[in-house]
């Protein structure tokens, strides 16, 4: 049964225009009464009609969700969110997800917060509460990551073709011995990635010689390639499925004796900040954040507009940025 204006009334003791009034960010009403309002609403899972909240409220408060808070490309992803969502003259709140555990133990934050907006970056959410923030009239969008369900609003890198142009890199500069340094197994971000990659590969009638897990990990990743080097099977190619671990490759190589650019071609994806740093120079494949940013705040947009609108993913081509690593 859907949660009105009036049973929120009754549950404050108090009329729907006080209701109506607290939810208007310029009415007159007294601070105790709206924050008491605003709770009780919270609590019963009554939201005020999104075209009306557009019109009056002004300034909304934007969630962003985020698992891999370590990895530079979500610092600087969510720098681009704070300049993109201030500039819209919005509030922006950051929730962590700990280590070792899902975005449904975080998510509650952001139905407790008020939060007008959710944005997941590095984590996947359960239809579950993606069905609760919905009867909440919280708009959410994944960033960064897709989900089979089609009701879910999504941004993201073309990831295959991502895969499939580092394929083409390396077999460019003649690899013949390749191998793969990937992510966390379950993430879109990894599966798309290495589906790109191993398809080209098929059809360049190059086999794989290695595959690895680097969990997105710096000191998993030079284990795992340190490792690699010093067996018998050693690649002149290696394409890892973010810059942190494509780092670890170079330093893990360059402890082995291997000369990169020359020994072996090493190549990331994100295009972090250290990517360019001159002891890298690491070949890797820009994602255009600033385009991601604008896509999904678009789509935040579109369903505060419309709360039946239905779901839909961007996805944005990534670059080639050509260092000296590969």
């Amino acid at each position: 049964m859907k949660v009105t204006a009036k049973d929120v009334a009754a549950r404050c003791n108090t009329s729907t225009a006080a209701v109506s009034r607290a939810f208007r960010a310029q009415a007159t009403i007294n601070p105790e009464l709206r924050t008491k309002i605003l709770s009780t609403a919270r609590d019963l899972g009554y939201a005020p009609p999104a075209k009306r909240i557009l019109q009056t409220e002004g300034r909304r408060t934007i969630s962003i969700v985020v698992g891999d808070i370590a990895n530079p490309f979500y610092t600087n992803t969510l720098e681009r969110f704070a300049q993109e969502i201030d500039a819209q003259k919005h509030d922006m709140l950051v929730h962590v997800v700990p280590q070792g555990q899902t975005v449904d133990s975080t998510i509650s934050q952001v139905l407790r917060s008020g939060s007008d907006a959710a944005i997941i970056a590095s984590a996947n959410l359960s239809s579950e509460l993606a069905g609760q923030c919905k009867h909440r009239g919280i708009p959410v969008v994944l960033f960064n990551r897709v989900q089979a369900d089609p009701n879910t609003n999504a941004v993201c890198t073309d990831n295959y073709n991502g895969g499939m142009l580092a394929a083409q890199r390396l077999l460019s500069r003649n690899c013949k011995s390749i191998g793969f340094i990937g992510g966390i197994p379950d993430t879109s971000t990894h599966l798309e990635r290495r589906r790109g990659f191993l398809d080209e590969l098929e059809r360049g009638q190059t086999e794989l010689i290695f595959e690895g897990s680097g969990q997105y990990n710096y000191d998993v990743a030079f284990s795992v390639v340190s490792e690699l080097l010093s067996s018998q099977r050693q690649p002149d190619g290696l394409f890892c499925g973010n810059d942190i671990m494509a780092i670890a490759a170079i330093d893990a190589a360059r402890q082995a004796g291997m000369v990169v650019g020359q020994d072996i071609s090493i190549l990331g994806f994100d295009d972090v900040p250290m990517a360019a740093w001159t002891s890298y120079q690491l070949t890797t494949f820009r994602q255009r954040v600033g385009q991601m940013v604008t896509n999904t705040l678009s789509l935040i947009d579109e369903v505060w507009r419309d709360p039946e609108t239905e779901g839909s993913l961007r996805m944005v081509r990534c670059g080639l940025v050509e260092r000296q690593s590969g």
